[in-house]
């Protein structure tokens, strides 16, 4: 297979498709002013060809902040493209449409990934999707877009998760999740009084959420919104961590950008030797994968925020092509089979 990459810095979707050949399926990554428009466009562009679409940034060897960035894969695939609506109240509903997308694509445990783009709701979405997508062992990477909604085969749908099945002919395709924080001395704690809905956390080991971090962190109420770029919190779930963010201060409670719900255990994350664990991702991919035809992923926006501040962000996606064909978009959070996480990294491989 092969994948294409394009772009246009002033959202000319023209250009950005400019030296893409005969695509099976396609990516669209737009600004909120334009996507309706390039939706529409990109569908009488290449009719007929599964596409699905959000809003966000996208990148390859350079980040597309406020354009249109559009990925492809040809030559070697199969693929399919449909939604899954009511995501906030009943996905459930639509769980037919997956079931029938997977016997169409043939998909398989070895050579088959969804990728999907969600606009919220993202855990009750993955933990549908996985009803499905376990019983043949199919993985699954993909992210949040922004503004709520999303697009599939040349429509936009509000509260829906996207998804496409892609089955690669020539080859393997694995999932990876990348991880550049470790446990914070032995904090743990059990969180309580929490909101599923607006994802609040109210308190930790009974006592309010915002206290104990800033006792363990000695920050003010305004540095807590940076802070959590070096010190997330983590939710246990097995033998994973998954890394939960946090989004504001709502009085004496912490608001996140992932749900938690009462009992749940949690852990204080501290930022590790990113650069190092960047590496040993690479690493592990060319031992796994000696042959790529492409790498697909997501990165969180704080993870984009915090490379960029540190002067990193560049080097980052240099090293990364160092893969190969390696494109990408910027998400509000991540997907990773069945998790929904943040500040963390997922991708497929395909061989």
């Amino acid at each position: 297979m092969k994948q294409f990459f394009g772009m246009s810095r002033n959202g000319n979707l023209a250009e950005a498709v400019r030296g893409m050949d005969n695509p099976q399926f396609i990516m669209l990554f737009s600004n909120a002013a334009q996507f309706e428009e390039h939706v529409k466009s990109l569908e009488k562009m290449y009719p007929g060809v599964p596409s699905i679409g959000c809003i966000g940034m996208s990148y390859d060897t350079e980040i597309v902040e406020n354009g249109v960035g559009i990925t492809a894969f040809s030559g070697g695939i199969a693929a399919v493209a449909n939604t899954l609506e009511q995501v906030s109240v009943m996905p459930v509903k639509y769980i037919d449409r997956l079931k029938q997308d997977v016997i169409k694509v043939n998909a398989s445990a070895r050579d088959t990934v969804c990728i999907d783009f969600c606009s919220g709701n993202d855990a009750c979405a993955l933990t549908t999707m996985h009803t499905v997508l376990r019983g043949s062992g199919i993985q699954l990477m993909g992210g949040t877009g922004d503004a709520g909604k999303v697009s599939a085969n040349g429509r936009i749908y509000p509260d829906s998760v996207a998804y496409a099945l892609i089955r690669n002919e020539n080859g393997r395709v694995k999932t990876y999740k990348e991880n550049i924080y470790h446990q914070l001395e032995n904090y743990r704690f059990i969180a309580s009084n929490t909101d599923r809905e607006k994802y609040i956390l109210g308190s930790l080991n009974g006592k309010p959420a915002k206290q104990v971090y800033q006792s363990i962190l000695h920050v003010t109420d305004h540095e807590i919104l940076t802070q959590t770029f070096k010190n997330p919190f983590g939710k246990i779930n097995g033998d994973e961590t998954c890394i939960i963010s946090i989004k504001e201060v709502d009085g004496n409670s912490l608001a996140c950008f992932r749900q938690v719900n009462d009992s749940d255990v949690l852990t204080l994350l501290e930022l590790g030797d990113y650069k190092e664990i960047v590496k040993k991702t690479i690493e592990t991919i060319r031992r796994d994968f000696p042959r790529r035809s492409a790498v697909f992923s997501v990165n969180c926006l704080f993870r984009y925020k915090l490379f960029s501040e540190h002067g990193y962000m560049h080097t980052y996606l240099q090293e990364m092509a160092g893969l190969g064909s390696h494109t990408g978009f910027v998400g509000y959070g991540e997907h990773y089979n069945n998790q929904f996480v943040n500040q963390s990294m997922t991708c497929a491989v395909f061989e």
